[in-house]
């Protein structure tokens, strides 16, 4: 494969694209209707932070927002934290779903190991969050109780959600592949009523019975009055084997015909909850209010990703990660979401580009993780599936390294729109990503999202561009927390993003914005590599070492010791039958001291069988760093929240000596 380098110029948007766009249309209603007039994107972003009244009363506008009452200002209190939104207006999230409803094309499109590709109509959809939301109602559940869900990325969780926002119940969902401790941090928290679940899921070939984990969150959660069981793992499946329980059929069959309507909400009323990776302490319970979410999503799916009615929107995720509701706001679109439950490695790589030629996919979405994956793979999907109707790929979770880019272009498909996200749990969004009026550059984000005051501060609290910098946003946003669960005095709150600049957003993530308004974000600011005083974010010196070939995985911290010096060990794991011997580590130095710097050379390198991750697949930095350091692992990290947590005890091992 041809070496792609940071900065190359690898795409542009085609005049009918860009002219097509959402984001053009809206600039042309600027203009029209508001008189306002921006040349290119950039001033329409500089414009979008610098007047934020104006900007989110235009989307209201733009997207016919719904409501009853009309708002008696954009913002009633702007402070960070504590801004308060269009105070006055009530509106509902589900009902701006509901009105993309339409006789031909499917809502959803899923599939899974379990069950074939399937459809789900508008109507459908719309009959069963009637005959769900009937239920939940007859079960108690009134505005502002909570309604969790331990189901997998199914339609039966869509309905499920849809149903809740409904009613103007608060919504929160975790994967079955949560372990039951984690599962239990969360949901307890938040007290919830009514808990939907299902007894089993397959993956990777493999079945994994929940029916006991399913007991013990009834027994754990002593809140729960009812649970509504999806039987998908066994359809002969028996509520009977649980208290208070019913099968999903009869829940619809008992309520069926019944409509679906609406209860408005004030705009900061929450839609979900939804967590921190929990890798120390108890997750986080982020809370996010109906319109605001309603607001931000609605310009995500329109103007940055340019979803529109027809479109067959995926994102592979589990419904534990909020790229599930970006993936559900989808239907905000009128868009259909494409629902995919299982390994995205089985039975090989190709199986989710077989789904998109299935499926007749227009935006593929993933993470940087299965990218790379693919590459190692060397698999051709451009070769091997119809990927006619594909017209963007999305990369999130980490940062795609420029050669990830250059295979997609290689061996994906030439003329497609690449557009690598960041964002996070906290606000439920993308703050830097895709914008379809720009050109594609390896290794970097197109620009700062609409409304994103994003900026790059320096060791001084400056903005500065053409630097590494801490990310930071200066202005509010809809999609902020309206608050954390149980942090009445919202002292958590501000610890977790205000305590380092105050009135400020500090999200923790090392920014590069250039000059023509890319940016590169090179890994978390707390496990940044500082050798030398050179700064080196961590996906760089991913990049160097998973570039090597006989490497699959690979993890680097930087440990201080006394008198101002550091240990900086390389934990690799590697390609089966490889060993690492010294001709292997002077290949994976070489790579580094080439493509990063001769000081971000590891002091050693280390093979290890796997990489501690999230369940979302973010490799555990902070928390290895920790254990190196002398921290039992179980203090370190929730063993709950990892996809791998027998990973931890090798590392526990290696402390002793290290």
């Amino acid at each position: 494969m041809t070496e792609t380098t940071e900065g190359t110029l690898l795409w542009e948007p085609s005049p009918g694209l860009r002219e097509n766009s959402t984001m053009t249309h809206y600039m042309e209603w600027l203009e029209r209707k508001k008189q306002l007039s921006f040349e290119d994107y950039a001033a329409l972003w500089e414009w979008s932070v610098a007047d934020i009244e104006g900007f989110w009363s235009s989307l209201w506008e733009f997207f016919d927002i719904q409501s009853s009452g009309s708002y008696e200002g954009v913002l009633g209190r702007r402070e960070m934290p504590g801004a308060e939104w269009f105070p006055g207006a009530e509106l509902n999230y589900a009902e701006h779903v509901f009105r993309n409803a339409r006789e031909d094309g499917p809502a959803l499109v899923h599939a899974s190991e379990l069950r074939p590709t399937g459809e789900t109509s508008w109507r459908g959809l719309e009959e069963g969050a009637a005959a769900v939301a009937a239920g939940l109602k007859n079960m108690g559940v009134e505005r502002g109780d909570r309604v969790v869900a331990y189901l997998p990325n199914i339609p039966e969780a869509v309905v499920s959600f849809l149903a809740c926002a409904s009613l103007g119940a608060v919504w929160s969902s975790a994967s079955p592949d949560f372990g039951a401790g984690s599962v239990v941090d969360r949901f307890a928290q938040i007290e919830p009523k009514v808990l939907f679940a299902c007894d089993g899921y397959r993956y990777g070939g493999k079945d994994f019975d929940r029916t006991d984990v399913v007991a013990r969150l009834q027994e754990e959660i002593p809140t729960l009055q009812k649970t509504v069981l999806v039987p998908y793992l066994n359809e002969g499946a028996n509520a009977a084997d649980l208290d208070d329980a019913v099968l999903w059929d009869d829940l619809l069959a008992s309520n069926e015909g019944a409509e679906l309507t609406f209860e408005r909400v004030p705009f900061d009323h929450p839609l979900w909850v939804l967590y921190s990776s929990g890798t120390t302490g108890l997750p986080k319970a982020i809370v996010h209010s109906q319109g605001g979410i309603l607001l931000e999503h609605l310009k995500k799916v329109y103007l940055h990703i340019d979803l529109r009615p027809g479109d067959r929107f995926f994102w592979f995720t589990t419904t534990g990660w909020m790229m599930w509701n970006l993936l559900v706001g989808g239907l905000l679109a009128g868009a259909t979401p494409v629902l995919y439950d299982g390994s995205p490695a089985h039975p090989d790589m190709n199986v989710l580009w077989k789904l998109a030629e299935e499926t007749r996919m227009t935006h593929f979405g993933t993470s940087a993780g299965y990218l790379t994956g693919c590459m190692k793979a060397e698999i051709e999907p451009g070769r091997d599936f119809d990927l006619s109707a594909l017209k963007g790929v999305g990369s999130t979770g980490s940062p795609l390294p420029p050669e990830g880019f250059g295979w997609v272009y290689e061996h994906v498909k030439k003329d497609l729109w690449l557009y690598s996200t960041s964002g996070g749990t906290d606000l439920c969004t993308a703050f830097v990503g895709g914008v379809p009026l720009l050109p594609v550059r390896a290794g970097e984000l197109q620009a700062r999202s609409l409304g994103a005051a994003v900026h790059a501060f320096d060791p001084d609290g400056k903005p500065v561009v053409g630097e590494v910098g801490e990310m930071v946003i200066t202005g509010p946003m809809p999609s902020m927390p309206v608050f954390l669960w149980n942090d009445p005095e919202g002292e958590r709150y501000r610890e977790s993003y205000f305590d380092v600049y105050p009135g400020v957003w500090r999200h923790g993530d090392w920014i590069l914005v250039k000059d023509h308004g890319g940016c590169v974000i090179s890994g978390r600011s707390d496990s940044t590599i500082n050798r030398g005083g050179v700064r080196m974010g961590t996906s760089e010196i991913y990049s160097a070492v998973e570039g090597v070939d006989e490497v699959a995985d690979s993890l680097v911290v930087d440990i201080p010791k006394a008198g101002g010096e550091s240990f900086m060990p390389l934990f690799v794991v590697l390609q089966e039958g490889v060993e690492l011997d010294d001709d292997l580590k002077k290949k994976i130095n070489k790579s580094i001291r080439e493509r990063t710097s001769p000081r971000h050379v590891p002091n050693e390198i280390f093979a290890v069988p796997d990489i501690p991750k999230t369940l979302n697949g973010k490799k555990l930095e902070v928390p290895v760093k920790k254990i190196l350091s002398g921290t039992p692992p179980d203090e370190a990290a929730s063993r709950d929240s990892l996809g791998n947590p027998e990973s931890l005890d090798r590392f526990a091992e290696l402390s002793r000596n290290i």
